[in-house]
């Protein structure tokens, strides 16, 4: 069953008067061109929305995609992106989830939650995609179209179901792949919550490549870990795309770190 859930996208709507610290409306920063980020936030995690934004706007991406993301939070992020560090970005929300303990808000009325793509080009035909089964929790994923070194592509971002559920993954993981499959051009972004090695990662590996050039499924170089348990759980798989350099930043502010990757520029 595929569910179209609760998207949009947009710049930011206007918000009056600048918070205090914030700058001057004509100072306003341009993202680094063909960077694209993939963070899981950490939720439930007391964490300040305005360190998430600090540690995004430390590399300036152009496309920016959030796991376990309340909406709340993310318009909360890049509001000061925009207001502290120039920054300005189009929003699209996949939201799988109402969920008043991750997101707050009333108990009839619970703040969303699930994924988000931040791009500092307009985005088009956003999906929002709802896995027949979530596993321990509903889960998703949400696909849209973007401009990145010049060309038209379309980004995809996921989170997986949890550890200890491989059957459920690999499942989810066919419907992404059969998605991204219909695109010559593609980016795909997430928390897949499994090893490059695991057996549910095949069909995406079949498709794409990792932007870490020491990871593949059969390397044998040690891929970089992107939690704070030494696992690598979160990709930037390219399809139609070459990588240029991969990073991994650790954060204080979730226990997944920023994993950035520079593309290639096209010839």
């Amino acid at each position: 069953m595929t569910v179209a859930w609760t998207v949009l996208v947009g710049p930011s709507a206007p918000s009056g008067a600048l918070a205090f610290g914030s700058l001057p409306v004509d100072v306003v920063r341009d993202a680094v061109p063909n960077r694209v980020m993939t963070w899981n936030l950490c939720n439930p995690c007391d964490v300040s929305n305005v360190d998430r934004a600090a540690d995004i706007a430390t590399f300036a991406p152009q496309v920016i995609g959030l796991q376990e993301a309340c909406v709340r939070d993310v318009e909360r992020i890049r509001d000061h992106l925009e207001n502290l560090h120039g920054l300005v970005y189009h929003v699209a929300y996949g939201t799988v989830l109402q969920h008043w303990g991750r997101c707050g808000g009333a108990p009839w009325n619970p703040g969303a939650y699930g994924q988000a793509i931040l791009s500092a080009a307009p985005m088009t035909d956003p999906v929002s995609v709802e896995y027949p089964d979530g596993g321990s929790e509903d889960r998703g994923y949400l696909a849209v179209t973007t401009t990145v070194d010049g060309q038209s592509v379309r980004v995809f971002n996921t989170h997986l179901a949890q550890r200890r559920q491989e059957a459920v993954r690999e499942r989810q993981a066919g419907v992404l792949a059969a998605a991204v499959a219909r695109h010559d051009r593609a980016i795909v972004v997430g928390d897949f919550n499994a090893v490059p090695d695991a057996p549910e990662l095949t069909g995406m590996w079949a498709l794409a490549t990792d932007t870490d050039p020491r990871c593949a499924p059969t390397s044998t170089g040690a891929c970089e870990p992107t939690t704070d348990w030494q696992s690598k759980f979160d990709y930037v798989f390219l399809r139609g795309f070459a990588p240029l350099r991969h990073r991994v930043h650790p954060t204080p502010s979730s226990d997944h770190h920023l994993v950035q990757a520079d593309l290639a520029p096209h010839q």
